[in-house]
C-alpha cells in the first residue's frame, strides 16, 4: 500500500472491482423462485457417491461440505454469476435485498475494544430510547461486548432480534462520565439503497443508489418527490459502483423516465422464449433532463437503466465504459436453507444489444479485464475503447451504441490521477476519514454544538491544525502520499465526514460533490444547454 504512483492502487482497484461485481452477481435476479424436479442417471451418480461416502468411508466425513465443494465446483464450469449461496449466509444476503431487519438501529465502530456508536437512525429504536452518538455499549441482556476483539458478527447478533422484542443495554456515556442502564424495543432497521439526495443547482436534484434492492423503488420515489418539492426540473441519477440487483426494481426505475410503451428491455431463454418490457404511465420524471452517471463498477441493473434510456435517446450518459453484465440470475431453494443463483436468460437493451462481455476464458480472466482497461488506457481515453463494428446499432434518433461489453457513456470522463483515486480508497474502501472523524469528535463533541446543517455547510472551514493531524493519522498506517498537493480534496473530504457522522449522508454528499469531476461535468453540459450559469444556488437542507 505504500506505492501511489506504480500499480499498487490500481491493483487494489482492481480487487475491489472483483469483489463488488462478485457480489453484484449475486444480486442480479429474477424476482419469482423456481425449483426443478426431475430424476436421471447423472442426478442418481452424484447421490449414490454421496451415499457411500456417508455409510462405508473409513473416516468420518463432513459431507456436507463435500456437497458445497461440488455445488461450487460445477457452477464454475458455467458462467461467472451462477453462484451457490450457502445456508449459513442466507439470512445476511436476504436482509441485504430485502431492505431492512430487526434491531436497534445504530452504526457503530469498534474504538479501544469498545463497541461505540457513530450515530443512531433518526427515529429509529435507539434514538428513541436515548442512545446518543459516542455511547459505548458495554452489555447485551448483560452478555459482555467489550475488553476483547468481538467479531462484527457476534455484536450483530446480540443486538438484532425479532420486531417488539427488548434489550437490556448498559451504556457508558463519556461526556457525562456515567453509565446507563437503557432497555431498546427493537425494530424495522432499513438497509438503505439511495445513499444520498440533494439539491445539486436550484432546479437540478441528486440521487445516488448503491444497488437494486426491494425497498429501492420506494426510497428513490420517496426522495424524488422531496427533490421535486424542492424545485427538481432535472435529475443526476448517480449508479457509479452499483453492483445491480432485483431486475424488476429496475424495471420501475427506468419506467419513471420512459414514456408509454417504451421498450426497455427484453429477455431470452435457452428455448429462445422472449419476453418484453414495456414502460407505462406511471413515470414521475418523463420528458425532463436527467444525466445518469455511470463507471467500470455499474453493472447488472445499472446498466439496464443506462441502455433503457439511452437506446430510447433519453437524457445524457455521462462517465465511463460500465462492467458489462447482460445475464439475468433466478435465485432457486435447494431445500436444507441454501441455494443457487442460476443464470436463466440473457438481457438486451431496446435496440436488441448485449452488452455482456466474454467469460469464454474463465472466471479470473473475467474478472481481470478490469486491469486490462486500466493498462490500455481505457479509464483515461475514450479513444481506447475497444469496439467492434458487427456489434454496432442505432437508437431511433440515429445515435451510434454498441454492444459486447457495457455501457459507453454519451459524454466520458477519465478517472482521477493515482493520488485522487487513492483518496477516494482512504475514504470508501479503508474508512480512514471515517475512523480519523469518529477519534476527533471523540476527543469533544461540544464544539459543534454552535452548527445546525446549514451554518456547518456554509460556515465551517477544515484548519491547518485539522488537516495536520489527519496526515500523522495516515502516516501512522504507513501509507506515504503527497498530501499538500491534495489538500483541498482532503479537506473536503474531513468536513464531509464530519457532516456525515454529525448530520445525515446527504450533506455528506453535497460537500464531496463539489470535487467530483462527473458532476462537474454535468454542470458543464447543464450550462452550455441552458446558456447561462445555474451553478452556485443556495440550497437549504431539510433532510
Amino acid at each position: 500500500m505504500k506505492k501511489i504512483n506504480g500499480y499498487i492502487w490500481p491493483t487494489l482497484l482492481a480487487l475491489a472491482v472483483a469483489i463488488g461485481i462478485f457480489i453484484g452477481g449475486k444480486l442480479h435476479f429474477n424476482d419469482t423462485p423456481e425449483k426443478l424436479f426431475s430424476t436421471n442417471s447423472k442426478k442418481d451418480k452424484l447421490n449414490r457417491l454421496i451415499d457411500y461416502i456417508d455409510y462405508e468411508y473409513v473416516d468420518e466425513i463432513d459431507t456436507d461440505s463435500i456437497v458445497d465443494v461440488t455445488v461450487n465446483n460445477i457452477l464454475g464450469k458455467l458462467d461467472p454469476h451462477s453462484v451457490y449461496i450457502p445456508k449459513s449466509e442466507m439470512d445476511e444476503v436476504s436482509e441485504n435485498m430485502k431492505g431492512d431487519f430487526a434491531g436497534i438501529g445504530v452504526s457503530f465502530y469498534m474504538f479501544k475494544d469498545t463497541i461505540t456508536v457513530i450515530r443512531t437512525i433518526k427515529n429509529g429504536p435507539s434514538h428513541i430510547s436515548g442512545i446518543k452518538a459516542g455511547d459505548r455499549i458495554l452489555t447485551a441482556n448483560n452478555d459482555t461486548l467489550f475488553g476483547r476483539r468481538v467479531p462484527n458478527s457476534e455484536v450483530v447478533s446480540k443486538l438484532k432480534g425479532k420486531i417488539g422484542t427488548k434489550v437490556d443495554l448498559k451504556v457508558f456515556r463519556k461526556a457525562e462520565n456515567k453509565t446507563l442502564d437503557i432497555t431498546v424495543t427493537r425494530g424495522h432497521v432499513p438497509i438503505r439503497s439511495v445513499d444520498a439526495y440533494y439539491m445539486l443547482t436550484k432546479d437540478m436534484g441528486y440521487i445516488k443508489i448503491n444497488r437494486f434492492a426491494e425497498s429501492t423503488f420506494k426510497e428513490f420515489k420517496d426522495a424524488l418527490k422531496k427533490l421535486k418539492l424542492r424545485g427538481a426540473e432535472k435529475l443526476v441519477l448517480d449508479l457509479r459502483d452499483n453492483p445491480g440487483g432485483y431486475l424488476g426494481i429496475a424495471e420501475k426505475l427506468a419506467d419513471e423516465f420512459l414514456e408509454d410503451d417504451k421498450l426497455i428491455l427484453f429477455t431470452k431463454n435457452k428455448k429462445g422464449r422472449v419476453k418484453k418490457a414495456y414502460a407505462t404511465s406511471k413515470g414521475d420524471f418523463e420528458n425532463k433532463p436527467v444525466y445518469v452517471l455511470i463507471n467500470e463498477r455499474s453493472a447488472s441493473a445499472s446498466e439496464i437503466i443506462a441502455g433503457a434510456l439511452q437506446d430510447n435517446d433519453i437524457g445524457t450518459i455521462v462517465g465511463r465504459r460500465s462492467f458489462g453484465k447482460g445475464l439475468v440470475q433466478r435465485e432457486m431453494d435447494l431445500g436444507d436453507g441454501s441455494a443457487v443463483r442460476l443464470t436463466v436468460s440473457r438481457y438486451y437493451t431496446p435496440t436488441g444489444r448485449s452488452i455482456q462481455k466474454s467469460y469464454k476464458k474463465g472466471h479470473r480472466d473475467y474478472y481481470q479485464k478490469f486491469m486490462e482497461r486500466y493498462r490500455n488506457g481505457e479509464l483515461v481515453s475514450a479513444d481506447s475503447i475497444k469496439v467492434a463494428d458487427s456489434l454496432k446499432f442505432r437508437t431511433p434518433k440515429g445515435k451510434i451504441v454498441y454492444g459486447g461489453g457495457g455501457i459507453i457513456p454519451d459524454v466520458f470522463v477519465p478517472i482521477g490521477s493515482n493520488e485522487e483515486e487513492a483518496i477516494e480508497s482512504m475514504d470508501d474502501t479503508y474508512q480512514f476519514f471515517s475512523r480519523f472523524v469518529f477519534e476527533h469528535l471523540e476527543e469533544d463533541r461540544t464544539r459543534y454544538a454552535i452548527y445546525d446543517m446549514n451554518q456547518f455547510l456554509e460556515e465551517f472551514r477544515v484548519d491547518d491544525i485539522l488537516f495536520d493531524e489527519f496526515i500523522q493519522f495516515v502516516l501512522d498506517r504507513k501509507i506515504k502520499l503527497d498530501f499538500y498537493a491534495q489538500e483541498e480534496k482532503i479537506k473536503a473530504y474531513i468536513k464531509a465526514n464530519i457532516a456525515e457522522q454529525l448530520f445525515s449522508p446527504n450533506l455528506s454528499a453535497e460537500i464531496k460533490g463539489e470535487h467530483d469531476s462527473m458532476l462537474n461535468k454535468v454542470l458543464e453540459l447543464d450550462m452550455a444547454t441552458l446558456g447561462q450559469p445555474e451553478v452556485g444556488a443556495t440550497i437549504k437542507m431539510q433532510d
